[in-house]
């Protein structure tokens, strides 16, 4: 079974490397993964909550309008060879879904949910871009970095108004999409070029176009600096996501600076523009710099269940600040969240994107996933960030023209 956390406030997100369904926290099992965004519910807290009331039995639903307007759409559409029934069980399927509104309880189709057990293992054809909504509106979280949405100039809270590419010179107005239907149209091929009609608020009222060709994009999740500031070391561990490839590459980076232990003044934890992933890889990174006691709690419809350290504490005793941006969303939100609250650590940058809700992600038996949502989750103080996003400590704000990283900078000034 595996749970998701998917980030929505103003943005409502999903990954497009193009990839779907990175900004969520799935939990699951840690020794059988049945998929992404994993969590070992056995070892990390304790449960509450009253039992669950019986749901409503299929036998008790009327169906009959159902089968009714299936009937008239057989007999009289005018091109029968659109009338696949598979293809409209999977669309009533995916209605019944949609019709609570929520953006984040979604079903997925076969096709469509093994891409993106596929896309979630670590490389993709594709643009480079994190989707979510704005306003309701299809828009770039953020690009991905090396990626040809970062080279072409794409920005975070850019809206996709249209999408037009070799199968459909002409495009499509992209303001009805779901995620799932943003994401096919996309992606594609390895060197085909794809169109991205945009709005930037910051370039006034004219939409402009962007051509990108999609290329393959491999994505490293830890990246380990060691930069120089004060006559003195500082680490700089920027995590880009919490993958599945994001354990290896964390425990990488930490050996490396536990062999500059004795010279290392601080560490700078930069989560900027990460839009989140596996649940448990935030309490496994969270763990590294909290000891011991709650990183995160969930609070469902009939259960409470604290989330605790994992007790590793590697780099507990290094001082520790955190970069932040409104691309940080989902688990990088409780990341900084939990060593905002549990070990004081400063937040340096501007607000969180706000993400705060858990899916429960069901393999169906046609090979579909459904995604529901089930809880939203607390950080350590108390605080659902759901829709606010984290206030920063330190706002920083960035010079579009500079050559330096200000907000890194302006971090290293607080050792």
């Amino acid at each position: 079974m595996r749970f998701v956390l998917k980030l929505i406030p103003q943005l409502i997100t999903a990954v497009l490397l193009v990839v779907v369904g990175m900004f969520a926290q799935y939990r699951y099992d840690l020794v059988q993964k049945t998929g992404p965004f994993l969590v070992q519910q056995t070892t990390v807290g304790n449960t509450t909550g009253s039992r669950p009331v019986e749901a409503v039995s299929p036998s008790s639903v009327d169906m009959d309008t159902f089968w009714e307007a299936w009937s008239y759409v057989q007999a009289d559409y005018l091109d029968p060879a659109k009338l696949d029934p598979q293809t409209m069980v999977d669309g009533a399927t995916a209605g019944m879904v949609s019709a609570l509104g929520d953006p984040y309880t979604m079903y997925l189709p076969p096709e469509d949910n093994k891409r993106s057990s596929e896309d979630l293992a670590g490389a993709f054809f594709g643009v480079g871009i994190e989707l979510g909504y704005k306003n309701e509106v299809l828009a770039v979280v953020s690009p991905l970095a090396g990626s040809p949405a970062e080279k072409a100039g794409i920005q975070p809270g850019d809206l996709i108004l249209r999408v037009a590419d070799d199968t459909n010179p002409k495009g499509e107005d992209s303001s009805k999409w779901s995620l799932n239907k943003a994401v096919d149209s996309i992606r594609g091929p390895k060197g085909s070029t794809v169109t991205l009609t945009l709005f930037r608020e910051s370039n006034g009222a004219e939409p402009f176009e962007v051509a990108l060709v999609r290329d393959e994009i491999v994505v490293k999740s830890v990246k380990l600096e060691f930069v120089e500031s004060q006559g003195k070391t500082f680490a700089h561990i920027s995590v880009s996501r919490f993958g599945e490839r994001t354990k290896a590459e964390w425990d990488d980076a930490v050996t490396q600076i536990l062999t500059k232990k004795p010279v290392i003044a601080g560490i700078v934890l930069d989560l900027r523009n990460d839009p989140g992933g596996f649940f448990d890889g935030a309490i496994q990174i969270a763990s590294d710099f909290i000891p011991s006691g709650v990183i995160v709690s969930q609070k469902g419809k009939y259960t409470s269940q604290d989330f605790n350290s994992l007790g590793t504490g590697r780099l507990a005793k290094i001082k520790t600040e955190v970069l932040v941006n409104g691309g940080s969303a989902s688990a990088s939100e409780i990341v900084a969240g939990a060593l905002r609250d549990r070990i004081g650590s400063k937040l340096i940058g501007s607000k969180t994107f706000g993400k705060g809700t858990v899916q429960d992600r069901r393999e169906l038996s046609n090979g579909g996933g459904l995604h529901v949502t089930i809880a939203r989750w607390l950080l350590p103080g108390g605080d659902w960030i759901h829709d606010e996003g984290i206030p920063v400590d330190i706002e920083v704000t960035v010079d579009p023209e500079a050559t330096t990283d200000q907000v890194l900078e302006r971090a290293l000034k607080e050792f």
